[in-house]
């Protein structure tokens, strides 16, 4: 398993233990860059194809989506794709993403029990209505570009993460359902302090985030 493939699924592990928690704490916000630095050439975010099939895109915890999500978490498995779709999301020199949303806090705490030959779980409905949609940054094998800002591009706006927190080279923003609702594509910038990577996501790739 590569360095990235560790980091990001530790980052995964943080969440199932409540550590993801910290970025509600505003006094953890940080600062925004003083002046833009330059991008690299735009990314195609890739997304696979996977069982159970979901088109959907990210939205709020349904009962659709919530026994949806059970179902997903039970094919266990070293690394189901409806659980880990965002692996290679937006592959960049400079940063590994990972989502977090209320289906995949369903889904992820029902695999992790699964894959631990356990019974499968009930998770809270209630805790997946309070979830909204998470990414972290952290960064890729080697890099020294450092994060600074997290933003969504669509339809000529651009939509800054509700809460941050950066962490020395990481950093986590969480953001409403709305900028990515898949009706029409758009683009996540990852703003670091030497350049900006760019990931356009288009509307079949937004459907299939869980």
């Amino acid at each position: 398993m590569s360095r990235a493939d560790r980091t990001w699924r530790a980052w995964w592990a943080a969440l199932a233990v409540g550590v993801i928690s910290a970025v509600w704490a505003p006094s953890a916000l940080a600062q925004a860059p003083a002046s833009a630095p330059a991008p690299a050439p735009p990314i195609k975010a890739v997304v696979p194809a996977s069982k159970p099939a979901w088109s959907k895109g990210i939205q709020p915890i349904t009962r659709d989506s919530y026994y949806h999500a059970i179902e997903c978490g039970k094919l266990g498995g070293e690394q189901p794709s409806c659980v880990f779709y965002d692996a290679d999301l937006c592959k960049n020199e400079d940063f590994v993403l990972a989502m977090y949303s209320p289906y995949k806090q369903v889904a992820y705490e029902v695999w992790g029990a699964v894959s631990r030959k356990r019974p499968v779980p009930t998770p809270s409905y209630q805790a997946a209505q309070q979830t909204r949609v998470i990414i972290g940054v952290t960064p890729a094998r080697g890099a020294k570009n450092q994060i600074a800002a997290l933003r969504v591009r669509r339809g000529g706006k651009v939509i800054d993460a509700d809460t941050r927190t950066i962490d020395g080279t990481s950093g986590n923003f969480i953001f409403a359902f709305a900028p990515f609702a898949p009706t029409a594509s758009i683009t996540l910038e990852m703003v670091g302090k030497t350049r900006t990577q760019s990931c356009v996501v288009d509307r079949a790739t937004l459907a299939r985030f869980r």
